[in-house]
């Protein structure tokens, strides 16, 4: 069972990088994000992260934005619902 985060955080993905959904919900831990899909340019972060703080009700501050932060669909949903818990 996927938690809220997770469910908001993929449909974020398809709505704002075109995905199709059912490659979107193949998506695991490892799924590479930030270099392995072409969609997600630098240009599509800022669309992406500010898509993020809209939907989930947080804030990310610039310094919070790193490599790390996009490189696997792990990280991203770790960063997003460890953001959801700080409220």
């Amino acid at each position: 069972m996927r938690s809220k985060t997770d469910r908001t955080l993929r449909r974020i993905l398809v709505d704002v990088l075109g995905l199709a959904r059912d490659q979107v919900e193949h998506f695991d831990d490892e799924t590479g994000l930030f270099g392995h899909l072409p969609e997600l340019d630098s240009m599509a972060v800022a669309g992406l992260l500010t898509e993020m703080e809209d939907r989930l009700d947080i804030v990310i501050e610039d310094d919070e934005i790193d490599g790390e932060l996009l490189e696997t669909y792990g990280s991203l949903l770790a960063f997003a619902e460890a953001k959801c818990r700080e409220d």
